[in-house]
């Protein structure tokens, strides 16, 4: 029987901005795999890269070298989209920001079943999906609120929710507890590894929230624009063999 492919293998992947003395490095032969069904952190510094790198696997920044595979396809090599980048990333890319972005006039439901209607879904089965979604992360009793109606915690399990409504292979958050406090921070962190691990997804979120990391199953660190790699005491107790990077 042959292994699952990763949800995320980057390789060598490398973002230069400008050339000759205007030459900055902000990421620099990043390699490391992110098995389905697994929640690791991005840990670092601001200008660490983390944010590029992000952009970079959710291919909205594309990279200057490397390649990118996502659920074992190969999407980017080099500067050179693979791809139909903007239907593959809508079909098989979570994306939750530190705000949830939601749309005002919207209701918690409607912003999840657009997610779904843009992808050519029908009106019935994005109502019932987005029903399930809202009612696994705990907010389905707020379906019909508007977004102004829902506390800072709920509007992002509603983002998580429309992340999640085209069962996509991989879902990338940045920094989505950082206007949170810390209970609702470490909730919704842990919406995360729920979402992983019952879901099958390979979730990769930046955080400089440390209070919350025993909930994930990996850490990664960035400094530079370049991959650490954490000693083993360090994340021994967070499964750090269950996130490589090689």
């Amino acid at each position: 029987m042959t292994e699952p492919s990763p949800a995320i293998e980057t390789r060598v992947l490398s973002k230069i901005y400008g050339s000759g003395n205007t030459e900055v490095v902000a990421m620099r032969d990043v390699s490391f795999t992110i098995e389905r069904g697994r929640v690791v952190a991005l840990l670092g510094p601001s200008g660490a890269g983390k944010s590029t790198l992000l952009t970079a696997i959710g291919l909205i920044n594309l990279p200057t070298s490397g390649s990118i595979l996502i659920n074992g396809v190969p999407v980017m090599e080099g500067s050179t989209a693979l791809v139909d980048v903007r239907a593959f990333r809508r079909k098989h890319i979570g994306y939750v920001f530190q705000k949830a972005n939601l749309i005002p006039f919207l209701t918690a439901s409607e912003n999840v079943r657009l997610a779904l209607e843009i992808n050519d879904v029908s009106p019935r089965s994005a109502r019932r999906r987005a029903k399930e979604l809202l009612e696994y992360l705990g907010v389905g009793d707020r379906m019909e609120n508007l977004p102004h109606m829902l506390s800072g915690g709920q509007q992002q399990r509603v983002a998580v929710a429309r992340s999640l409504a085209n069962s996509p292979s991989i879902v990338l958050a940045d920094e989505p507890t950082g206007a949170l406090d810390s209970v609702r921070g470490r909730q919704v962190m842990e919406l995360f590894g729920k979402v992983a691990h019952e879901q099958g997804a390979g979730v990769l979120v930046v955080t400089h929230d440390h209070r919350a990391l025993d909930v994930f199953d990996g850490i990664l660190e960035m400094e530079d624009g370049a991959l650490h790699h954490p000693e083993k005491k360090k994340t021994k107790h967070l499964g750090d063999d269950k996130a490589s990077a090689s």
